[in-house]
């Protein structure tokens, strides 16, 4: 009889186990995950995405395949995360607009902090302000200097209205209290020309797209706008050495839809982290101008929260909208 009871208990046991494992499910991932960029091919946000897919695939012995949906100033795409499968099996790459467009647009197809998950803070890239070499100020205390004298008339350009390097140069306006005029573009191209050759003064745009044109001379730096002065540019100052407590630098994370489970989540962090931190993945990031900037779940929520409110009264000032 205590053989039987035996039995039957180590039978049922088992079963309770087995239930366990099976409820529990495989380990994560399982199948191929989709990474979405709300960007089209090109520029540093494609280059990240295809070299942390490459990296994540490794890891975790999955396809990571990206997958591409432009439109919105990356709303689109995000939006696509937001109402996946909240599984861990549909993540998105977000960049500094989506801290932005909140306030930048008067209606959102999601909440940007109720519907999305961070995962981590991914890298970050610096914004730099050029000037045509014909500008008689070299540096940003001569250049608020010209347009304290004459309000109204020094210009700055940008690849478009609402975009980070716009609201950038509304920020210094707002800190300084000077009148400069935005003259937006479609795209940085234009905005490049017009400024090489003179037409526009000055010119906000990153750091790494900027740099050939200041090697070659073509365009003069005044500033990165990081609280830091870049690695790869130790001679360009600091817009925060001339305006204490200016920082400004374009930042790419990782959402998830915001149900995903935390065990997920955490265990997607840390996977990106390990990568992230790695010295071969962090010197081929720098060679993009781009450098790491690993964060947990909760930093990076945080930080779209803080930056959500920093940039809110900026967009509202500039009077510039989406909609």
């Amino acid at each position: 009889m205590k053989i039987l009871f035996a039995s039957l208990l180590g039978a049922a046991c088992a079963a309770t186990a087995t239930h366990a494992v099976a409820a529990a499910g495989p380990a994560y991932p399982s199948r191929p995950v989709t990474l979405i960029v709300p960007n089209a091919p090109g520029g540093a946000i494609d280059i990240l995405s295809r070299l942390l897919s490459e990296r994540l695939q490794k890891t975790w012995g999955q396809p990571v395949v990206v997958m591409y949906k432009p439109g919105a100033n990356t709303v689109v795409g995000t939006d696509h995360v937001a109402k996946s499968a909240p599984d861990g099996y549909t993540l998105g790459i977000v960049v500094t607009s989506h801290v932005i467009n909140p306030t930048l647009r008067k209606t959102m197809p999601f909440d940007t902090v109720k519907d999305l998950a961070g995962v981590s803070m991914l890298v970050t890239s610096q914004i730099v302000i050029t000037a045509t070499p014909s500008l008689p100020a070299n540096d940003l205390a001569g250049v608020i200097a010209m347009a304290r004298k004459d309000p109204g008339k020094m210009s700055y350009a940008s690849p478009g209205s609402g975009s980070s390097m716009h609201l950038t140069g509304e920020l210094l306006k707002s800190m300084t209290g000077v009148d400069m005029l935005h003259i937006p573009y479609k795209g940085s191209g234009p905005a490049y020309t017009e400024v090489m050759a003179g037409r526009v003064p000055l010119l906000i745009d990153p750091l790494f797209s900027s740099m050939p044109y200041i090697k070659a001379g073509k365009l003069k730096p005044i500033a990165v706008t990081g609280k830091t002065r870049d690695p790869s540019a130790p001679d360009i100052p600091t817009v925060a050495e001339t305006i204490p407590g200016f920082n400004v630098q374009s930042i790419f994370g990782l959402v998830a839809p915001a149900a995903t489970p935390r065990e997920v989540i955490n265990k997607i962090s840390a996977d990106v982290g390990t990568i992230l931190r790695s010295a071969d993945f962090k010197a081929r990031l720098a060679e993009v101008g781009l450098t790491s900037a690993p964060s947990t779940p909760e930093e990076f929520d945080a930080l779209v929260k803080a930056e959500i409110e920093k940039w809110a009264p900026v967009v509202k000032a500039s009077g510039a909208t989406a909609d």
